[in-house]
């Protein structure tokens, strides 16, 4: 039996007010097991998180085939949104494609692995500088018209490609990191989205794990684990933004709650059209993260979280270099 949370609207798609992130059941942040995640996503069922996050490249491919087995049986429960456009080879290489040729391959791929008839929430994961992102956009449209597809979506794009692709189609969301160790969307970006009137979808919400202080050194995260290589996880930065979590802690618990529910209650008072995916692939975590939709800051807290967590709190980069390259565009 499943519960109902509050809904938002990501341009006219109606969504839970908090999604789940599935990327880390498959993929990126070490060991996983299908029987836990499996049993997580139900539970974000039962609990009345609809909006389900993943993308053609965890695993790759694995994660849309991990979601099917729950879409079998409850896909009119779920606003499944899928990517495409980072592209994996078999040597584990990685590029991006945004040709239209690719983009209709790369549809009819997800729909099979998730084993479903349309796809609610597509998104171009990366956008491709070689290729005019009016013509990637155009062959998404042309996915909607053919139902294949219900509503389209951008990750990390810049304003100006935002704007250009909003003037091909509709774009429902975009999905970008912000959170409280990142804000750099904040200036340019959440404000276009918002004139162009695009939802927003923050992904890391939680600093990928960082806010919640359930990380004390870099020597928590086990092998495998692409935090290991971020700039922001290195041992240069760790104390100082080690620091500020623990400033973050201090009050939630001032006001009762964990630190990551006040950081999830922080993105979520960023305006009704924010919905933020925080992924786990533990139920007691997701537990957790659903509390924060109930969490009310007043004035005085938000003011006391921007005066610990400003835009410029945090040392390091979001991604490596080589990241950092497909971000803004």
């Amino acid at each position: 039996m499943s519960t109902a949370l509050p809904t938002r609207l990501l341009g006219n798609l109606e969504v839970s007010a908090e999604g789940l992130g599935c990327m880390g059941m498959s993929a990126f942040y070490g060991a996983f097991d299908d029987t836990e995640s499996t049993a997580t996503l139900h539970r974000a069922l039962d609990l009345g998180v609809t909006f389900l996050d993943t993308a053609d490249m965890y695993g790759p491919h694995t994660n849309e085939r991990l979601l099917a087995g729950v879409l079998a049986t409850r896909r009119d429960e779920v606003v499944i949104a899928t990517k495409f456009g980072n592209v994996v080879g078999p040597d584990g290489s990685r590029s991006v494609n945004g040709t239209p040729e690719y983009v209709r391959t790369a549809c009819d791929a997800s729909l099979a692995r998730l084993g479903v008839d349309h796809i609610d929430l597509y998104y171009q994961h990366r956008v491709d500088p070689a290729t005019p992102i009016e013509e990637t956009v155009g062959a998404m449209a042309e996915l909607v018209a053919a139902g294949k597809v219900r509503h389209l979506g951008m990750s990390e794009a810049g304003a100006d490609t935002l704007r250009r692709a909003a003037a091909v189609h509709t774009i429902a969301a975009l999905q970008s990191e912000w959170s409280l160790w990142s804000r750099d969307i904040e200036a340019e970006i959440v404000p276009t989205a918002r004139e162009l009137g695009i939802g927003i979808v923050p992904y890391s919400p939680l600093g990928r794990g960082f806010l919640t202080g359930s990380i004390s050194k870099p020597e928590d995260l086990e092998d495998g684990d692409f935090r290991k290589v971020n700039p922001r996880f290195a041992a240069e930065a760790f104390e100082s933004n080690m620091a500020v979590v623990r400033e973050v802690q201090a009050l939630a618990r001032d006001k009762g709650v964990t630190a990551a529910q006040l950081a999830l209650a922080w993105v979520l008072a960023r305006g009704a059209d924010v919905v933020p995916i925080p992924g786990t692939r533990n139920a007691g975590r997701l537990e957790e993260n659903v509390g924060a939709v109930a969490v009310e800051l007043t004035e005085d807290d938000l003011a006391r979280i921007e005066a610990i967590a400003a835009a410029d709190a945090f040392t390091g980069t979001r991604y490596p270099a080589a990241g950092m390259k497909g971000i803004g565009i």
